[in-house]
């Protein structure tokens, strides 16, 4: 059976560590507030750029539509192929999927990526799963929007078995047929792929606690913090807890004294309050704080810059 004695390489433990809360990034690595598409001007040196600045990943999203409703198109290119490309040019920075929608693509498939991706990246690579948020991809994949929540269950039980098994079987109600005559290869290096929820994907918290290593949803308020790790660990019984995480579209003020305000979904904040802040999450348990630069009025290279000389320091003190 899947889950077993599963051991999770250094690259996960690097984001979700036991006690230091580390912060990444969202692609694309831009800022573009007035716009719904960046322009990937210089992306891969300010993917660099942030590796050496210290941050701890770079998340890829899975937008396969550009849905007006949104007003995002995302890095527009596909995750899979990004983060192939982001392998070539980073040495240590870990790259994660924010999320791959599982219900709209063969699970198959994905795990075949993800591993071929984990092989490529020397293990530096986290399989983040979702069931999306725009309704109206759904019908153009021909599949029922109300039945993601049972598509994603299935495809989480399908890419665990076929990389975590050999010559695994299993039957699916919306996928193929595992009949334990195919064995999947690459495997993961670590034998067992980290994944990560990302948002609540219709599922329970006792679901989640018990079959994703992470979570990162949206709630960031200290009370509901801690309301959510409590019922993690409530749920996780007699296995490790998931890590909590989140995201956040953010807007780090040019002036470091400028305090915490929040405008509908995006943070804006300047770099005192915000190591605060981050510190205070820290204390309650978060382990991991993804940050998506959409709506910065300033340009992310040098947000990059005072996050890397000043904020992410603070976050490594003992």
């Amino acid at each position: 059976m899947t889950d077993k004695k599963r051991t999770l390489p250094d690259s996960f433990h690097r984001v979700f560590g036991e006690t230091q809360l580390t912060v990444g990034l969202l692609t694309p690595v831009e800022a573009y507030p007035d716009t719904p598409f960046p322009s990937l001007t210089d992306h891969g040196s300010l993917v660099q750029r942030a590796e050496e600045a210290g941050f701890a990943s770079i998340w890829l999203r899975d937008v396969p539509f550009y849905d007006p409703n949104f007003g995002d198109a995302a890095q527009v290119v596909d995750p899979f192929v990004y983060a192939g490309y982001l392998a070539a040019i980073t040495r240590q920075i870990t790259l994660g999927s924010a999320g791959i929608v599982l219900p709209l693509r063969d699970p198959i498939s994905v795990a075949k990526q993800s591993a071929s991706t984990d092989l490529l990246t020397a293990g530096r690579f986290i399989l983040g799963v979702s069931t999306g948020d725009r309704a109206a991809e759904y019908p153009a994949f021909g599949i029922e929007f109300a039945e993601r929540a049972e598509r994603f269950q299935e495809s989480v039980e399908m890419i665990k078995r076929l990389q975590q098994e050999h010559f695994p079987s299993q039957a699916s109600r919306h996928y193929g047929t595992l009949s334990g005559n195919l064995d999947l290869h690459p495997k993961p290096r670590c034998g067992s792929l980290p994944m990560v929820a990302v948002g609540r994907a219709r599922q329970s918290i006792a679901w989640l606690a018990k079959n994703m290593d992470a979570w990162i949803w949206s709630v960031d308020e200290d009370s509901a913090i801690t309301g959510i790790l409590s019922a993690l660990a409530e749920e996780a019984g007699d296995k490790p807890s998931p890590k909590y995480g989140y995201a956040t579209f953010f807007d780090l003020d040019a002036n470091p004294d400028a305090p915490y305000q929040r405008y509908y979904n995006v943070v804006r904040i300047g770099r005192k309050a915000l190591i605060e802040r981050l510190l205070r999450h820290q204390a309650l348990g978060v382990s991991h704080v993804a940050l998506n630069l959409k709506p910065s009025r300033r340009e992310a290279r040098a947000v990059i810059d005072e996050m890397g000389e000043h904020v992410l320091p603070a976050l490594a003190r003992p």
